[in-house]
This record gives structure tokens, C-alpha cells and sequence, in this order.
């Protein structure tokens, strides 16, 4: 396994850091850090605007970006064989997912500061950005680092259980968990009284299929690695799987991200989830 994590001078990037070496044990691991000038990056812009000592203000971030990671390096647990860090000029969302492609990583691990969601859209966030434009599964560390015994999987139809499950069995933890396979199925909150004997049907024959769901991916997952219960809830599928989170240390989804401008103003059921969940959140893809 491969993983590459972000990691500038917050305590919550060094969380994201610890939290990787709690919860994996990975052949390979990538500590990067892109140091951002913003509007000071071009040596020439520096120059026009006559910003003095630029030279020695460009140094010392590089050099600041080089120990943050080598901290990072001694968060991890010493029977990771290898553990590389890596340092340049570049903005950091991009500087993450240039060289997850490059090492063709398995999951790219970041930490988050809790913007409120408004405030990422507008102004933006590390985080988010990776999010966004990941191709691989991504893991969202929010809070302090600590061991993981208790995950919820969220699952959304077949297709997703089937991908989630390959990965999560490819990918294991490093410690044994208990975990809970969660299935929501969409209510509506106005129905038309024409439509409602239709709509009940539909919910039946939904609620049906989704304990099939979760009672086959149960049956594939248990094993020495996974002690599994199962659920199936009615509701709204951000707040009804952020309210099941509730008391777990990790929640796992599945990414049905939208496309194009849609998916930019106004992501995703996975991306909604990230933003409202209380702990941290693995989206796989």
C-alpha cells in the first residue's frame, strides 16, 4: 500500500500524520509539503512590487516546509519500511495530487481545519481541494489522532458495496475493528396523496434490496479483520449517516461525486458527509 499525506505546521496535518501510522501499516509512505508564496511565488512579481529581503523570505519558507515534514516522519511507526519526504515550491492542494499520480498512491491522507462548508466554497481549503479532484480514496483526519476500534460503512446500492468492499479487504487496517454496515434509504419529506400508495411500494421494495445489500457485503467482510453488525435506516442520506456516526471513529463512504459545475456549487452525498460527519471520514472511489 502507498500513501501520500499532506503536512504543513497545524496540528492538524501532524493528526492526519499520527493517525495514517494508527490506522495502517503501508509499504510506502510520501510526507509532502507544497510551500505556497501565493502572489510572491514568481521571483519577478517579488522583484515589481520591490519586496525587500524576498530571497531570505523564500528561503526560510523552504526550509520551514522541509522540517515540518521531517517532524512528520517521526509521528509514524518505526516498522513502516519506507518513509520519504519531499519539499518544494508549489501550491499544496496540487503539490498532494501531482504526487499521488506520480507514485500512483492508494490513498492520499490530509488533515482538515473545520472550515464551515460556506467558507471552503468561497475561500477554499487544502482539504476540499483534494477532495474535489482526488482520483484515488482519500482520508479526511479531523480531530486528534486515536486508535480506531469502532467504523461505520456507509453504502449506496450494489456497485458501491462491491468497490467499497474490494478496497477495504485489499487495504486492511492494522488493528481488527467492529464494524457496522449502514444503509440509507432516501425518504421524502412531501409526498403527494395521489402518489403515496406508489411511493410506499417503492420505499418497501428499497428497503428490501438494501438489507440484502448490507447483509451480503456483511457476509464478504467478516472475518479476523472485521467483527460486523448490520443497519438499515429511512431518511435524508447526509444527516441520517452523520447522525449513525455518531460515537464511531471512522466513517467510510463510497464517492458518487457530480460532474461538472454541479459538482463544484454543490458536491456530493459523500461530500456532504465530510463536511457534517463528527469523526473522521474515508472516501473511497
Amino acid at each position: 500500500m502507498k500513501v501520500i499525506a499532506g503536512v504543513d505546521w497545524s496540528d492538524e496535518a501532524f493528526a492526519a500524520v499520527e493517525q495514517l501510522g494508527l490506522l495502517y501499516k503501508p509499504e510506502e509512505v510520501l510526507l509532502v509539503h507544497g510551500v505556497d508564496l501565493g502572489m510572491f511565488q514568481s521571483p519577478l512579481l517579488a522583484g515589481a512590487t520591490n519586496l525587500q529581503g524576498y530571497d531570505d523570505f523564500r528561503g526560510a519558507m523552504i526550509d520551514a516546509g522541509r522540517q515540518a515534514v521531517e517532524r512528520g516522519k517521526t509521528m509514524l511507526p518505526a516498522d513502516i519500511p519506507s518513509v520519504q519526504t519531499k519539499s518544494e515550491l508549489h501550491h499544496a492542494a496540487s503539490f498532494i495530487l501531482d504526487n499521488a499520480a506520480a507514485i500512483k498512491a492508494d490513498l492520499i491522507v490530509v488533515g482538515t481545519h473545520d472550515h464551515s462548508r460556506l467558507a471552503e466554497l468561497v475561500v477554499g481549503s487544502v482539504s476540499h481541494h483534494v477532495l474535489l479532484h482526488s482520483r484515488v480514496p482519500t482520508l479526511i483526519v479531523k480531530g486528534k489522532a486515536k486508535p480506531v476500534t469502532r467504523v461505520l460503512l456507509a453504502i449506496e446500492g450494489r456497485d458501491d458495496a462491491v468497490r467499497v468492499q474490494s478496497w477495504l479487504t485489499a487495504h486492511p487496517f492494522r488493528n481488527p475493528v467492529a464494524l457496522t454496515i449502514l444503509s440509507i434509504v432516501p425518504s421524502l419529506t412531501m409526498v403527494q396523496p395521489e402518489i403515496m400508495a406508489g411511493y410506499q411500494t417503492w420505499s418497501e421494495e428499497h428497503r428490501r434490496q438494501a438489507g440484502q445489500i448490507v447483509a451480503e457485503t456483511a457476509k464478504a467482510l467478516a472475518g479476523p479483520r472485521f467483527t460486523v453488525t448490520t443497519d438499515v435506516r429511512t431518511g435524508d442520506p447526509v444527516s441520517a449517516v452523520c447522525a449513525a456516526a455518531t460515537g464511531y471513529d471512522l466513517l467510510v463512504v463510497g464517492s458518487h461525486g457530480r460532474k461538472g459545475v454541479d459538482r463544484f456549487l454543490l458536491g456530493s452525498v459523500s461530500h456532504g458527509i465530510v463536511h457534517r460527519a463528527g469523526c473522521s471520514v474515508l472516501v473511497v472511489r
